[in-house]
């Protein structure tokens, strides 16, 4: 029994630390993930379409399988003539793979303009395309996008996330490996949804910055109410500053947002490693007259997960107690515009474009608490067993969040145009 507990203690050692060794490059660096392309799509004369593509301006230029000087191209002026030199061969590419059909057939594309522009951090080309589409009026168009696919291996899982306005229809589709063919005509509401829901979750869950930020929060928490409080402020606060950003009502920089999630990161991984220096939250703290000699945990553990510590244990509060709130939604705020631009929806007011930003909203949250769920049951558990090991460990692996933290706030900064 003693043996499987370890082994236990073990995993959950290794789940705590592996944050922390992943690439420090982040969501800024380049491409050791994923990629989104932007597409908006709108109807031009009779049934022919224009579409406007953005993809990101050096990945492209890899996949287009050009030199280097094209892909390594900085700034705007360069790289606009480099997408001139190389017309022929982005256009090339990005036909075989985004294709527009009217009933059936497939529409003859024709590009009008490159251009560049910046989302984020990051240099996108932006390309304006003109779909001449044959048939009868009252079809049906199918828009589809096979870009940057796995096979080329510069990047994994990428989503083509679509504004349309065709066949008297609009709305949002992300389109993927397994699902790339939007079709209107179809009643795509709940189809809409379940698209956005995932990609939040997916946003959340693969955004190293998000996640650290949570399982700092998480290990700073010692009972089950400052984790229900922190998450509400959190999500509160990014939840209102997510939406206003998405509708064009709050636009700050990428150059400020993200520096400051770094930030946010850092502040509050270094406010538990001071914590855990002074001992908060371990033995005493977490399980009140639990004892490194041993005994059972169902008590420790049940009064770690109450609502309020029993009465004659309660710890004095510290000033982070007292701040943590107000701090927690203060940087929820900054972290709402950023998932903001995670997004990259760049669209007039709609209630389908209301539709997916709730959706996608709802996925970020849904993948926070299964994140709380699993990981804060956990770290109780290690405190209330091995407060020793547990203090050991969680110092460590705060001390990498914040180095990491750190480093992020001093790339953004230099890498700022």
């Amino acid at each position: 029994m003693r043996f499987g507990r370890s082994l236990a203690l073990a995993g959950l050692l290794t789940l705590l630390s592996s944050p922390v060794g992943v690439s420090l490059a982040g969501p800024a660096a380049a491409h050791d993930a994923t990629s989104d392309v932007y597409a908006a799509v709108t109807p031009a004369a009779e049934s022919d379409v224009t579409a406007v593509l953005d993809l990101e301006y050096d990945l492209l230029m890899k996949s287009a399988w050009l030199r280097a000087e094209a892909y390594e191209a900085t700034g705007r002026a360069d790289q606009l003539a480099q997408l001139d030199e190389h017309e022929r061969a982005v256009d090339g590419y990005v036909t075989d793979r985004f294709v527009v059909t009217y009933d059936g057939e497939p529409c003859i594309p024709s590009l009008d303009t490159a251009d560049v522009v910046e989302r984020g951090e990051r240099a996108y080309a932006s390309l304006t395309y003109t779909f001449a589409c044959d048939g009868e009026p009252e079809g049906v168009h199918e828009v589809s996008s096979d870009l940057f696919p796995d096979v080329e291996s510069f990047v994994h899982s990428t989503e083509t996330i679509v504004r349309y306005e065709l066949d008297e229809e609009e709305g949002s589709a992300v389109l993927t490996a397994a699902s790339p063919t939007l079709t209107t005509g179809e009643n795509r509401l709940l189809k809409q949804v379940g698209e956005f829901f995932v990609l939040g979750g997916e946003h959340l869950l693969f955004g190293l910055d998000h996640v650290l930020f949570l399982l700092a929060l998480l290990i700073g928490a010692r009972r089950l109410r400052d984790v229900v409080w922190t998450a509400t402020a959190f999500t509160v606060a990014h939840s209102v500053t997510f939406l206003l950003a998405a509708l064009g009502v709050v636009s700050v920089p990428a150059i400020v947002v993200e520096p400051v999630i770094a930030a946010s990161i850092a502040v509050v991984a270094a406010v538990d490693l001071h914590l855990i220096w002074l001992g908060r939250g371990f033995a005493s703290g977490v399980a009140p007259g639990l004892t490194s000699g041993g005994g059972t945990t169902s008590a420790p553990v049940r009064d770690a997960l109450r609502w309020r510590a029993p009465a004659g244990t309660r710890d004095e509060l510290t000033g982070w107690d007292r701040w943590r709130l107000p701090v927690v939604f203060a940087f929820g705020l900054v972290h709402g515009v950023g998932f903001a631009g995670a997004l990259g929806i760049d669209a007039a007011w709609s209630w389908t474009l209301l539709w997916s930003l709730l959706s996608f909203n709802v996925g970020i949250e849904a993948v926070q608490l299964g994140i709380i769920a699993v990981v804060f049951p956990l770290l109780v558990l290690l405190r209330v067993r091995a407060p020793q090991a547990a203090r050991w460990v969680l110092g460590t692996t705060t001390a990498g969040i914040v180095a990491v933290a750190l480093y992020w706030v001093a790339e953004r900064l230099t890498s700022a145009p």
